[in-house]
């Protein structure tokens, strides 16, 4: 090992993984055309990209009930706006953060949830990922797509 590489830290990997996965839900949010924030699904059915962004925020306040982590506030789908959700998220994500840490410095058990805390880091990255899917696509169906660097940006997790 070179004199000036640091030692991998397993659980400071972990959240810094959870950080960076905050970020690129934050990113695709912040690049998303304005008229793409309350566009009604194609069908009429299911969840406007705002719906689904107040969606992730307000399962990690779920789980920070479940966990006997800090409250958060929900936020109301149908009224939430861009600014408001990407508060919301920094909220959730840091009290989530902090729930994280204690558990990976300790016994790695999460209240409420199996098997471990890494288990439920990469429980709530998935979640993340899921809609974030779900929000470049609806974005796209609505007419009002992500642009082509922002889709790219979101796969470069070095950068973000």
């Amino acid at each position: 090992m070179a004199a000036s590489s640091k030692p991998f830290v397993p659980i400071d990997a972990l959240l810094e993984m959870y950080a960076t996965n905050n970020r690129i839900t934050r990113y695709l949010i912040e690049n998303l055309p304005a008229e793409a924030w309350r566009a009604e699904p194609p069908d009429g059915k299911g969840r406007t990209v705002a719906a689904i962004s107040a969606h992730i925020h307000n399962v990690r306040g779920m789980w920070l009930k479940a966990t006997g982590g800090e409250a958060v506030e929900k936020l109301d789908p149908r009224t939430a706006t861009r600014e408001e959700t990407l508060a919301a998220l920094d909220r959730s994500h840091e009290a989530l953060n902090r729930v994280l840490a204690a558990a990976l410095a300790s016994d790695g058990h999460i209240k409420g949830f199996k098997p471990d805390a890494a288990g439920f880091v990469g429980y709530l990255v998935s979640h993340d990922a899921h809609h974030r899917g779900q929000i470049a696509m609806l974005a796209r169906q609505v007419g009002h797509p992500l642009p082509q660097k922002a889709t790219f940006g979101m796969w470069e997790w070095g950068r973000r």
